[in-house]
């Protein structure tokens, strides 16, 4: 009976060593192993094999659901810590809050185990730090326009002091940048005066355009009509020209006809000027009976005329 108790307790005592001699490291994780208190080895994933009660896994902190822990499995995967918000002062003095999300990951979990003690606190810290004097460098417009710049010093930083911890940062993220309210109060007064001067740019820059475009378009018509009136009285002058030049043609054609037709024994001059004193008298017989008009005129060639006339149908 004694017997049958004892290999009991011996098969249960193999299995349990068994299994603390046997561990199973996770795709993406390892673990560290000291022995007897020394440094040991890093393992692998998959099945490995140590030696109970003188092989132990190195315990390491990591932060879980804003807690410190501990534990031996060491995650290999990129990690993101989001950091509380954290109160900075500009170059301009001006107070504001800001939190970031760092992203890394760690590359050489000897150095994560043993060159700090504390790994997420010491990130925590060196990217306050960081981030504090980054913004005391700038202004708070350019802390607010520039969060491409901030997030890559302070990457850089960062990646470059946790060298040394086999920590590798890849990225880091400003989340909210937080002013006091009064400086969001002015800024935003400024934002709208700003829009207001835009909006009054614009419209002074539109009538001034509508302006010029109007003026340009007066100008033109302006010499356009000018250029239809020089064209007009070019024209008209060109029509009175023609005009004064076939009405001499026609009358240097009337006076041939009539001194073909009076015969070369009477001047046809005398016919033309006593047919214009007839045409006169006509005239100022047929116009206003109660108006008084004054004829300057020498009765002797009103009587040559006459004379002339006589001469012209004696000699028909």
């Amino acid at each position: 009976m004694f017997i049958e108790y004892f290999f009991i307790v011996l098969i249960v005592c193999i299995l349990v060593f068994a299994k603390m001699a046997l561990v199973i490291i996770p795709q993406s994780e390892t673990k560290i192993i000291e022995r007897l208190g020394k440094y040991y080895a890093t393992l692998n994933p998959g099945i490995n094999l140590i030696i109970p009660f003188i092989d132990r896994a190195k315990e390491i902190v990591i932060l879980s659901r804003g807690r410190y822990m501990y534990t031996t499995s060491i995650d290999l995967r990129e990690q993101v810590y989001d950091f509380p918000k954290q109160n900075v002062i500009t170059k301009d003095n001006v107070q504001t809050e800001i939190n970031a999300l760092l992203y890394f990951q760690i590359v050489d979990p000897f150095k994560a185990v043993y060159e700090i003690s504390n790994l997420p606190n010491a990130i925590e810290k060196l990217t306050q730090t960081t981030l504090r004097n980054i913004i005391g460098e700038l202004e708070l417009d350019e802390t607010l326009t520039s969060r491409d710049t901030i997030n890559t010093k302070l990457r850089v930083v960062l990646d470059d002091a946790t060298n040394k911890w086999g920590i590798k940062v890849n990225r880091v993220e400003l989340q909210d940048i937080t002013p006091p309210a009064s400086v969001l109060a002015a800024m935003e007064k400024q934002m709208q005066a700003e829009r207001n001067k835009r909006a009054a740019i614009l419209t002074s820059e539109g009538e001034k355009a509508s302006e010029i475009l109007q003026s340009e378009g007066e100008k033109m018509a302006t010499i356009n009509r000018a250029e239809a009136a020089k064209q007009e009285a070019i024209l008209h002058a060109e029509g009175e020209a023609q005009a004064r030049i076939r009405k001499a043609e026609a009358e240097a054609i009337a006076i041939e006809k009539i001194t073909e037709a009076v015969g070369k024994s009477s001047n046809p001059a005398n016919y033309l000027l006593a047919q214009k004193y007839i045409q006169m008298l006509q005239t100022i017989a047929e116009g206003d009976k109660t108006k008084t008009v004054y004829m300057p005129y020498e009765a002797t060639n009103l009587m040559g005329s006459i004379g002339g006339i006589k001469e012209l149908f004696k000699a028909e």
